[in-house]
């Protein structure tokens, strides 16, 4: 994020011993003052620098292949899923160099021409291997999720800065636990988990999070989102729209990137997703949903010579929902069943141990979690069918 015109004015660095900072790392009187709910000032310079990691290497030197669902953002070839975020778009003034995307100063920002929203997103980037300048001046880029939350991108190998502007912190709002950057020139391996902000009626259901790891080593745990990032500024809390675009920033230093990919993920259960705790309307609709579904799958199983199949899935149905008809069904299904079984000859009834068990543990599931009684007729039957033939083992 831009400091430059902030640097011209104030015209001097804090150099501070404090805890965790022990070098040129901001200015004071900068950013938005501590206020009740944070006690560091935005870009404070005495807010601990994370601590250095050295990063594992991955198994194979070769570089990685997307999975099978990503979206593919960039593959080393060209940039015709980009453009430059102007109003209009058109043709970024970036250029692609040896399998990566590069920015040339003053090309300014590029914004992929998708769109999308709560994401598993990969990015690769590098920092120019000749060093040149120092904190926020040196290899500074950053990765905008949905055009609104800056993950920042910047050479913090052996180069501290304030806190909350270390590359893969949440820009302005939550430094990194870590610093697990390789020497600038390496690729730098960036993987962000994307939830953004929900809202209903003006009020949150959900704040949004982002998790990031770096080189494999966790940066950012399930870290709260607050609202768009800015330069010197607290986010405002409000809502995301439901997609947006990926934008890469031109801080004037050539960060190069490569290997750009995302896969959508599915809606949380504010949204309507189903998977997490659920409303108990929304529970019970979508239990009902189950049901039905299960309950078609029975009538495709329908067999007169082997009528268990049926039988067993529509008991199945009954924990999702229980209906007096599928019920009455069950019931009628499990006495013919049972009867057919005690019909059979005695050398050909041993055959049935095995289904005639599935079917009892079956309804002793059923009886446990109380859906049906455990004296339930067929239930009994069943017991009894069982121990007369001593197949409890």
């Amino acid at each position: 994020m831009k400091d430059r015109s902030a640097l011209a004015t104030l015209g001097a660095v804090l150099t501070v011993v404090a805890a965790g900072v022990t070098a040129a790392s901001g200015q004071v009187f900068y950013g938005d003052a501590p206020d009740e709910h944070h006690p560091w000032a935005v870009h404070d310079a005495n807010r601990p620098q994370p601590k250095v990691v050295t990063p594992g290497r991955f198994s194979s030197p070769v570089r990685g292949k997307p999975p099978s669902d990503a979206v593919v953002l960039f593959d080393g070839t060209d940039l015709s899923k980009w453009e430059a975020d102007k109003k209009e778009g058109g043709p970024s003034k970036w250029v692609v160099r040896e399998g990566a995307m590069e920015c040339t100063p003053g090309s300014g920002y590029i914004r992929t021409k998708d769109k999308f929203g709560d994401c598993q997103l990969h990015v690769e980037w590098a920092a120019p291997k000749d060093v040149k300048g120092d904190s926020q001046g040196r290899g500074n880029s950053g990765i905008f999720l949905e055009g609104l939350c800056e993950v920042q991108v910047l050479d913090n190998y052996n180069n501290p800065t304030y806190a909350d502007g270390h590359a893969a912190s949440v820009y302005g709002v939550n430094p990194p636990m870590a610093n697990a950057l390789r020497p600038p020139g390496e690729w730098q391996v960036a993987d962000i988990v994307f939830r953004r902000p929900v809202y209903k009626d003006g009020k949150p259901v959900d704040p949004g999070y982002v998790t990031i790891f770096v080189n494999g080593v966790l940066v950012q745990d399930h870290t709260v989102l607050e609202g768009p990032t800015g330069h010197k500024t607290r986010p405002k809390p409000g809502p995301f729209p439901d997609k947006g675009p990926l934008k890469l920033q031109d801080h004037g230093n050539p960060v190069r990137f490569r290997n750009i990919w995302y896969r959508d993920l599915p809606p949380r259960a504010c949204e309507g997703g189903t998977d997490g705790p659920l409303s108990a309307q929304a529970t019970m609709a979508k239990r009902k949903e189950i049901a039905a579904t299960i309950r078609q799958d029975a009538e495709n199983l329908k067999s007169p010579d082997n009528p268990l199949p049926e039988l067993l899935r529509r008991m199945e149905s009954l924990q999702y929902e229980k209906d007096d008809a599928t019920v009455q069904k069950v019931q009628e299904m499990a006495a013919r069943y049972i009867d057919g079984v005690r019909r059979l000859p005695a050398d050909k009834i041993a055959s049935k141990k095995d289904d005639v068990k599935r079917l009892g543990g079956a309804l002793q599931f059923l009886a446990k979690f109380n859906i049906l009684p455990a004296t339930w007729p067929p239930k009994v039957a069943v017991e009894a069918l069982i121990k007369e033939h001593r197949w409890e083992k």
